[in-house]
């Protein structure tokens, strides 16, 4: 499925990057991130005074992404814009900010900051 309109101006491609603990050989372990499930999203930035005001204060930039509504994107997960590789985690749950069933699209939206692996 493909996006409604002119949101198909809006979207780009990105990345899941999936967290895995393996051992560092020294009888501990690291962490590994790995590229995962491709998908689509339009990123939006938020420009409230809300947003400004806190982003002043040290807090993150925030985002709201938008993907097809099939696209499960949950509290924390990590993705890549791969357009310029900025990295973006998710601050809310995926399921809590969807269209209904009867709507003629079918989108779903999460929060995100912009986040650097470590």
């Amino acid at each position: 499925m493909a996006f409604p309109g002119l949101m198909n101006d809006f979207v780009e491609d990105c990345t899941l990057i999936e967290k895995t603990r393996v051992p560092d050989g020294e009888g501990g372990w690291k962490t590994v991130w790995a590229d995962g499930m491709q998908f689509q999203a339009a990123i939006t930035y938020d420009t409230t005074i809300q947003a400004r005001v806190a982003e002043s204060e040290g807090m993150k930039a925030t985002y709201t992404i938008t993907t097809e509504k099939g696209t499960s994107l949950d509290f924390h997960d990590v993705f890549r814009r791969e357009r310029d590789g900025q990295v973006f985690r998710v601050t809310s749950q995926g399921d809590d900010k969807q269209t209904p069933a009867s709507s003629t699209f079918q989108v779903s939206q999460v929060a995100a900051e912009e986040w650097a692996l470590a």
